[in-house]
């Protein structure tokens, strides 16, 4: 047979192949979203400046895309640095600079433009408009736009009185800031605080007793001391409100690991309920120095219900807690065979699975997508916890590592998440610094490449097993 006879050949089988797999998952890849809502939603930040708005943008966002909700951040002084390439001075935002406020209300109709472009062609079901919006006449602009496209409209206000929260704000992410560049701090400070006052002339919050009594909202108060919800009309409203009210900003680090290596590890069997090898054994004691060496005041360790995380967390000699959520994918009648097992038995199933690893759903078990459903609660705690150290398995520990990093649903069945090696996260503004630490106890590589014919979304191949340490910063 000549090449082109095989390319040809080749080319139908995966054509089959995929015509194949177009009966199994085309619902399966249908966000469980587009069956809960009518119509898209645009989400409207209101605050004035250092109120954590674009923090609570940007998490929000990455948690509604990690569930499966399609969202983007539409940040307006993204658009505002765009038009005015040189910040001069907190007189830009003074309310009766006529120039800068014209300049202000088109860079706000311009991305209300790519709002548009995104939830109606682009197949987003959310868009967070971020902006300070925090007068009436801007906010019934966005409402009237909304109703011109037939969007949802979600409110979320954050009111902070708290000095000590607002100048640790400032500090944090608008030294950095890019309209302030090579500033000293003293002088940004005192630059952000007149913007602030500029704003403050003319803020108009949201009035649940009188103007605003009939809008969707959630009115954060003080960073979460308090919560204000009025009107929540739709199970993805409830979802938000949901969710910020268990987001809090602590200072305090996650640390994730595999499991010891297992005996089925060693085998090249894929889930099951194995104990630990005799090196599994030897990482669960280099782990308790490791974690002792941390200092951590109140930590809390969690484990999946299968033996070989509860005899890892054993060795630490500390109290921990089960959870069921926190088991391996369930691989149905793939339990306990290696690939190659299953290759010969299952051959479709095995290049199914190869060709869409997020959706596919083995047989009588689970897929990557159900289990990111599984592991939400387990997404959620760690907000309102201190020190955490979460021990799991290889598929889940990807779920939670994704989520973390902001990683998209083609990428993160391919994450690689190595034995004997912690995760530590310690959130940083906008995003979340990750430190891989290899605890220096041999192993198996139980990681499985993608294969040669897919490729990253970037278009890249999976970067190389990462060394004894690295560190990176995911951010959102």
């Amino acid at each position: 047979m000549s090449t082109t006879q095989l390319r040809t050949a080749a080319s139908l089988d995966c054509t089959l192949l995929s015509n194949r797999m177009d009966v199994r998952t085309k619902e399966k890849k249908c966000s469980w979203f587009s069956y809960m809502a009518s119509s898209p939603t645009l989400i409207v930040m209101i605050g004035l400046p250092a109120r954590g708005k674009s923090y609570m943008s940007k998490k929000l966002t990455r948690y509604l895309n990690w569930i499966g909700v399609p969202t983007r951040v539409f940040n307006v002084g993204v658009y505002r640095r765009e038009a005015v390439k040189s910040y001069e001075s907190y007189e830009f935002f003074r309310h009766d600079n006529k120039e800068a406020m014209e300049i202000r209300r088109q860079c706000a109709l311009a991305a209300l433009q790519d709002v548009k472009a995104y939830l109606n062609e682009e197949g987003g079901q959310i868009a967070v408009f971020d902006a300070t919006n925090t007068t009436r006449e801007r906010r019934e602009l966005l409402l009237s736009f909304a109703e011109e496209n037939a969007y949802k409209v979600f409110f979320v206000e954050s009111i902070c009185d708290d000095p000590d929260v607002i100048a640790a704000n400032i500090l944090k992410v608008k030294v950095s800031n890019e309209d302030y560049p090579g500033k000293d701090r003293e002088s940004v400070m005192e630059d952000f605080l007149k913007r602030i006052e500029c704003y403050q002339v003319a803020y108009q919050p949201l009035e649940p007793d009188e103007h605003d009594k009939n809008l969707s909202f959630i009115q954060v108060i003080n960073v979460g001391c308090r919560f204000l919800i009025n009107m929540v009309k739709d199970y993805i409203q409830s979802k938000i409100v949901y969710y910020l009210m268990n987001t809090h900003v602590y200072s305090h680090s996650i640390y994730l690991c595999r499991h010891g290596e297992s005996q089925h590890n060693q085998k090249g069997l894929i889930g099951g309920d194995s104990e630990l090898s005799a090196r599994g054994r030897e990482f669960a004691a280099v782990l308790k120095g490791f974690i002792e060496e941390q200092n951590l005041t109140d930590l809390k360790v969690w484990t999946s219900q299968l033996r070989s995380t509860i005899q890892t967390a054993e060795e630490l000699g500390v109290p921990y807690k089960q959870w069921k959520i926190l088991n391996e994918i369930d691989a149905g009648v793939c339990e306990e065979m290696t690939y190659k097992m299953i290759e010969e038995k299952y051959p479709e199933e095995f290049a199914m699975r190869d060709q869409d690893k997020y959706h596919y759903r083995y047989p009588g078990g689970e897929s990557y997508q159900d289990l990111v459903q599984r592991l939400e609660p387990v997404i959620i705690e760690p907000e309102r916890q201190g020190n955490v150290l979460v021990i799991c398995h290889q598929a889940v520990l990807r779920c939670l590592l994704a989520y973390f990093q902001n990683e998209n649903a083609d990428d993160l069945p391919y994450l690689r998440c190595p034995l004997h090696t912690v995760i530590k996260l310690t959130p940083v503004a906008y995003g979340c610094k990750v430190d891989m630490i290899d605890l220096k106890v041999e192993a198996v590589n139980t990681h499985r490449d993608r294969p040669l014919n897919k490729v990253m979304s970037n278009g890249k191949f999976p970067p190389a097993v990462p060394g004894s340490h690295f560190t990176q910063h995911a951010v959102f």
